[in-house]
């Protein structure tokens, strides 16, 4: 099932939060208090109009995206308890050499059955394609890889060393790995639920 949604990222956590509660959004806010270093501090989503109201605010980026449920239930129809504890945004700039569409494609009936396989402690599992840019960085999707908390996902993120390899290999089939930023580790504010 898939849902479109407004995708606004900030470099500033106070900002997203402001956003979030003006807009009934979700937002994903970096563990980390010192952001710098990170491609953002925060990820505001939702499917209300009034995100587009904060175009000129979203300073990393605003996107249409379309949000795909690979595990569990689509994030809109999940009660505040059902939440995941910690979550990793991976941003994805897919591969030049075959182009966005493919990379999707891969990436949706490829990859994610692979990290549904490798990724074992992981509770929900969301692809959130761009389906445009409003503004920002060119990135074509933002895969959300959702645990019951930080532990389990920095410590428990692969099933095995072979589970690493299979993953990191697969990946270079359709994403731009040297043009994909880092990961962000997040925690899900509860704002509300979009």
């Amino acid at each position: 099932m898939s849902v479109l949604k407004i995708a606004a990222v900030f470099s500033d956590k106070a900002v997203a939060t402001e956003v979030a509660g003006l807009s009934q959004s979700l937002m994903f806010e970096a563990v980390l208090d010192d952001t710098q270093h990170l491609p953002f501090a925060a990820l505001v989503l939702g499917a209300s109009p009034n995100l587009m109201d904060f175009q000129a605010r979203a300073d990393v980026g605003l996107y249409l995206v379309s949000e795909r449920t690979l595990k569990n239930q689509p994030l809109s129809t999940l009660s505040s308890d059902q939440l995941p504890g910690c979550v990793g945004v991976f941003p994805m700039v897919a591969s030049p050499e075959i182009g966005p569409k493919a990379a999707d494609r891969h990436w949706h009936e490829q990859h994610g059955v692979l990290a549904l396989e490798v990724h074992c402690a992981m509770t929900h599992y969301y692809q959130l394609t761009v389906v445009h840019r409003f503004i920002g960085v060119d990135w074509n999707g933002l895969a959300l890889c959702c645990f019951a908390n930080e532990d389990d996902l920095r410590n428990k993120f692969y099933n095995s060393a072979e589970g690493r390899q299979r993953v990191a290999e697969d990946v270079l089939k359709f994403a731009d790995t040297q043009n994909s930023p880092r990961r962000v580790v997040t925690r899900l504010t509860p704002i509300s639920i979009v």
